[in-house]
């Protein structure tokens, strides 16, 4: 509980660049469901992601911000929606720094049948908001994807 709100750890992958627990080079956020359509991380980017000397590359930015406008769409844990991302529109607004825990949080804004408007913004622990992207997603076609396999992407919950 943060705040007084009960947050509830979504699930991981595998070998996803922003949540896959075993890949080597990847991010390795835990994201947590802070209320309906909302989610929430905090990421503290190592050195070696900055662009510039101190601050974060943004195609990491960028990277941040789509996985999690998306993921604020997935709804139900054990019966995700997968998206793939159609449009990711990104304004950065400060430099967003390196060495810093930062606060990432996603909303879902609108749902269609076939895709969904997420938004996500990236804070700096003064509550600055130093960058945030709308993004439009896609349901990834039913017969591309088995979700019946999702044991062998490993996406379950892990423990802390």
């Amino acid at each position: 509980m943060v705040d007084g709100i009960v947050m509830q750890k979504q699930p991981n992958s595998k070998m996803c660049f922003v949540c896959g627990v075993e890949n080597p080079v990847g991010l390795h956020l835990k994201i947590y469901l802070t209320g309906p359509g909302e989610i929430e991380t905090t990421y503290t980017a190592p050195e070696h992601f900055q662009g510039y000397p101190g601050v974060l590359h943004g195609g990491i930015v960028a990277a941040l911000l789509d996985e999690i406008s998306g993921r604020a769409l997935m709804g139900d844990p054990s019966a995700p929606r997968f998206m793939f991302t159609g449009k990711l529109e990104v304004r950065y607004r400060k430099n967003v720094p390196v060495g810093v825990p930062l606060k990432v949080v996603g909303k879902a804004l609108k749902s269609r049948s076939k895709m969904g408007e997420g938004w996500a913004g990236i804070y700096h622990p003064d509550g600055t908001l130093l960058a945030e992207a709308t993004a439009l997603h896609i349901d990834v076609p039913p017969e591309t994807f088995d979700m019946s396999k999702l044991d062998e992407l490993g996406w379950k919950v892990y423990p802390d």
